[in-house]
């Protein structure tokens, strides 16, 4: 569900003040993951690497507050549930745009994504949820990425988390992994914390 919240009477009171008009409100931090464990699971169970990887934003997204907020149209909003937005593969070669509603059950997410983004795929239509909070994800596994910088547009004020194509060496697997959100939603350090925190749910799945 999304309900408008009044801006002064949270912690990121300041931070709307600051930055709501602001032209280029978007920041991206990026950090090396090691996604060993993703890579060894989904060889393991067949599970797509980039659904485990959806998954784990989802969860980690879930716990964490400010990913739980949006500003849009000059308000505040906050919502109580999440989902992960993919972007598919249509069969005319296009692209398509996919929510994923997150689940704590990582069987259920995984049955939702690959029912959801093979109709999307196959009907070359987008699909979209209401009253979600959308998690943006780009994944651009054609090569090996250092860094990815999303386009600015107020068309999308979402959190995004990028990915190319993961790194294997004798002993880890590691990705690059781009966050690009918007000041008023968190600070930096608040980003980096949720990307800690990602981290370790990769690590612990």
């Amino acid at each position: 569900m999304k309900t408008e919240i009044n801006p002064k009477e949270t912690k990121r009171a300041f931070a709307f003040d600051m930055w709501m008009t602001a032209p280029m409100p978007m920041v991206t931090l990026v950090k090396t993951m090691d996604v060993s464990r993703l890579a060894r699971l989904s060889k393991k169970t067949g599970v797509k690497f980039n659904t485990l990887m959806c998954w784990c934003i989802g969860k980690t997204s879930s716990k964490t507050e400010e990913l739980h907020l949006l500003p849009e149209n000059g308000k505040l909003y906050q919502y109580d549930q999440i989902a992960i937005n993919v972007v598919v593969r249509n069969r005319k070669g296009g692209i398509n745009s996919c929510d994923i509603p997150y689940s704590e059950d990582m069987q259920q997410f995984n049955r939702d994504y690959m029912e959801l983004t093979t109709k999307v795929a196959a009907e070359c239509q987008s699909s979209f949820l209401d009253g979600y909070m959308i998690v943006g994800t780009s994944a651009m596994i054609q090569t090996e990425l250092d860094c990815v910088v999303n386009q600015y547009t107020d068309k999308f004020l979402n959190p995004m988390v990028m990915w190319g194509k993961y790194r294997k060496s004798w002993f880890k697997t590691l990705l690059p992994v781009s966050f690009q959100f918007h000041h008023v939603q968190m600070d930096g350090g608040d980003a980096a914390r949720f990307l800690e925190r990602l981290q370790q749910t990769i690590l612990s799945i």
